[in-house]
């Protein structure tokens, strides 16, 4: 089954989902629920791989946000000599 019309569908609505939707373990519930009310015909490991596809669209989209690691304006240390 190609499952890329059903992903495109679900991030096309990405803008109604709960504004405080930040985390990917949320996201991923909702998306769980909003596949069984959707597409009540989706296999198990098809519903898995349409909310990975989608979450990693929503990512690649920065929906949730960026996440640094270290320092964001680091550069090279200064040390007094």
């Amino acid at each position: 089954m190609d499952l890329r019309p059903v992903i495109d569908d679900i991030v096309s609505r990405s803008d109604d989902l709960p504004a405080g939707i930040r985390d990917r373990r949320q996201a991923r519930a909702l998306l769980e629920e909003l596949l069984r009310a959707d597409y009540p015909a989706l296999l198990d490991s098809d519903r898995r791989a349409v909310i990975t596809g989608v979450v990693h669209e929503l990512e690649d989209d920065d929906f949730f946000g960026t996440e640094y690691v270290g320092e964001v304006f680091g550069g090279e240390d200064e040390s007094d000599e």
